[in-house]
């Protein structure tokens, strides 16, 4: 799985020009699932970006997660996420999971997210949307599952 985090003032999705999600101060997550991809990556990386501390705290440090300052995430399904561009110039997105596998895990990743105590807003799998968002500080991180797992294994 890969995600790109990005720390927001505020975010919104909208399909067919209808908002259908947005938030202010939070976490805009866009999710990626490949070949592969299990319920224990899904675990993992939610996890992990609830947990990040990327929101400054009274000395000004990136010292607190999205649930610390209250914050509100909204999680956007992108296959994009694993694009090829090696070759040629039309991107190739073999390695993206297809909606079969990828959509449970989606879901999976955002029921993780709202069990740990966040307001989870979401886009729509597949669906053509529009996404807006004001990134603070800017601050966007880029999360994935093989390599933050294969160095957790290589640490045991």
């Amino acid at each position: 799985m890969r995600a790109v985090i990005q720390r927001v003032a505020r975010a919104s999705v909208s399909i067919d020009g209808a908002e259908v999600a947005a938030i202010q101060n939070g976490l805009l997550i866009l999710l990626g699932v490949t070949h592969g991809d299990g319920e224990k990556e899904a675990d993992y990386l939610a996890a992990k970006c609830a947990g990040l501390r990327i929101f400054r705290d009274r000395e000004d440090k990136m010292n607190l997660s999205v649930a610390d300052i209250g914050g509100q995430v909204i999680v956007v399904s992108q296959f994009t996420l694993y694009a090829d561009c090696r070759k040629g110039k039309r991107p190739a997105f073999v390695d993206a999971a297809r909606p079969e596998t990828a959509i449970p895990l989606y879901r999976r990743f955002v029921a993780k997210l709202r069990e740990m105590g966040l307001t989870v807003g979401t886009g729509e799998f597949g669906a053509d949307m529009q996404v807006s968002l004001l990134n603070d500080g800017p601050v966007t991180i880029l999360m994935d599952t093989d390599e933050m797992m294969k160095k957790q294994e290589q640490n045991r």
